[in-house]
C-alpha cells in the first residue's frame, strides 16, 4: 500500500492489505450467513411439524371423545321411554337439567363479567404499580383454588348468609316468578349456586382480560390523551376496541367452567324438579347430576348419564363455536389482527 505526502513521491507504507482483509471478512460473513440460514430452515421445519402434529392430536382427541360419548350414549337414546328416569324418555329427562345448567351459568356470567372487567381495568390502567402487582398475584392465586373449596365456602358461609335476602325478595318481589316464595330456609338454591360460580370464574376472566388490556399499543393510548381525551375516554376509544376479541374469549372460557362445574354445584344445591323461582329449593345441572349418580350407576342408567354428558359436550362446543364467530365478526381494528 502506498501513500503520497505533500510534493514528495509515493512512499510504500507497511500495513494490512485492506482489500484482502475485507474479502476475508465478507467470505466469513457469507459462510456464517449460509450456516445460520440452514440452521434456521431446519428449526422452522421442526417447529412447523411439531405445531402441525399438536393440532392434529387435538382434533383426534376431540373426535375420539365425541365418538366415545355417542357410542356409549346410544342405548339411552334408543331405549323405550319407560326405562329412562322419570318414565317419559331421555329428552324429557335431560330438558330440566339443560335449563338448570344454562340458568346457573348465565346468571354467573352476568354477575362475574362486569366485576372481572372492572378489576382487570383497575389493575392495568388505574392502580399504582405496586398495588397492581399485589392484586395480580392475588387474582392468579384465586384462579388456582380447587372447586371443592368454593363449594365448602358456599354451603357453610354463603348459603346461610343469603337466607335473609331471599326472604326479603320473596316478601317484596314475590309477584315476579323468579323470586316467588316461600324462600329456601337453607339458602341452597340455584341463585346461590350462580353466585358461587360467579366467584369461581371471576379470577379466570380477570386474569386474561388484564393481560389483554396491558397489550394495548401505548402509542394509541398516548395519542388519545394528547388529543385531549380523559382517562376513561382513552380506555373506551383504544383499550376496549383492541381488547374486545380477547375479552370475549375470556368470558367464554369462564362460561365453559361454569357449564361444567360439578363439585361446587353438588355441594351447594338442594336439587329438585325444574322450577321458575331462583330462591326456592329445586333445579339441577347436568354436571352435578352426573357427579352425584355416576358412582352407583350401571347398565342403562350409566348410558343415560353418558348421554347427558354428550348433551353438555354439544352445548359447550356450540358456545365456543358461537364465540369464535363473534370474534371473527368484530376483529377489525382490534387486537385480533
Amino acid at each position: 500500500m502506498t501513500r503520497t505526502v505533500g510534493d514528495y513521491p509515493p512512499v510504500a507504507v507497511k500495513g494490512p492489505d485492506v482489500t484482502t482483509a475485507q474479502t476475508k471478512r465478507d467470505a466469513t460473513r457469507t459462510d456464517a450467513g449460509a450456516f445460520g440460514d440452514t440452521a434456521g430452515a431446519t428449526g422452522d421445519k421442526v417447529f412447523s411439524g411439531a405445531a402441525l402434529t399438536a393440532g392434529v392430536v387435538i382434533l383426534v382427541v376431540l373426535f375420539a371423545v365425541a365418538a366415545f360419548l355417542v357410542v356409549q350414549a346410544m342405548p339411552a337414546l334408543l331405549a323405550p321411554q319407560d326405562q329412562i328416569a322419570g318414565g317419559k324418555g331421555f329428552w324429557a329427562y335431560i330438558y330440566p337439567l339443560v335449563v338448570g345448567t344454562v340458568i346457573a351459568a348465565a346468571i354467573a356470567l352476568v354477575i362475574a363479567t362486569p366485576i372481572s372487567l372492572g378489576v382487570a381495568l383497575f389493575i392495568s390502567h388505574y392502580a399504582p404499580r405496586g398495588l397492581a402487582q399485589i392484586l395480580g398475584y392475588v387474582i392468579d392465586l384465586l384462579a388456582a383454588i380447587p372447586s371443592v373449596i368454593f363449594g365448602a365456602w358456599g354451603i357453610l358461609f354463603l348459603a346461610p348468609a343469603v337466607v335473609p335476602g331471599y326472604s326479603w325478595l320473596a316478601d317484596t318481589l314475590g309477584w315476579i316468578p323468579i323470586f316467588a316464595g316461600p324462600a329456601s330456609a337453607t339458602g341452597k338454591t340455584i341463585l346461590t349456586v350462580a353466585i358461587v360460580l360467579a366467584v369461581m370464574i371471576i379470577p379466570i376472566i380477570t386474569s386474561i382480560s388484564r393481560e389483554i388490556f396491558l397489550q394495548t399499543p401505548k402509542l394509541h393510548e398516548e395519542a388519545a390523551l394528547a388529543l385531549g381525551a380523559t382517562r376513561w375516554e382513552m380506555v373506551r376509544m383504544t383499550v376496549f376496541p383492541f381488547a374486545r376479541p380477547g375479552v370475549i374469549s375470556a368470558v367464554m372460557l369462564g362460561l365453559g367452567r361454569a357449564l361444567g362445574e360439578t363439585m361446587a354445584v353438588a355441594l351447594v344445591l338442594s336439587s329438585g324438579p325444574l322450577i321458575a323461582s331462583l330462591i326456592k329449593s329445586g333445579n339441577q345441572t347436568i354436571a352435578a347430576e352426573i357427579a352425584l349418580n355416576f358412582p352407583e350407576a350401571s347398565g342403562l342408567s350409566l348410558s343415560q348419564l353418558i348421554a347427558a354428558g354428550l348433551v353438555l359436550f354439544v352445548i359447550t362446543l356450540a358456545v365456543n363455536i358461537a364465540a369464535r364467530w363473534v370474534i371473527s365478526r368484530h376483529k377489525e381494528f382490534s387486537g385480533a389482527n
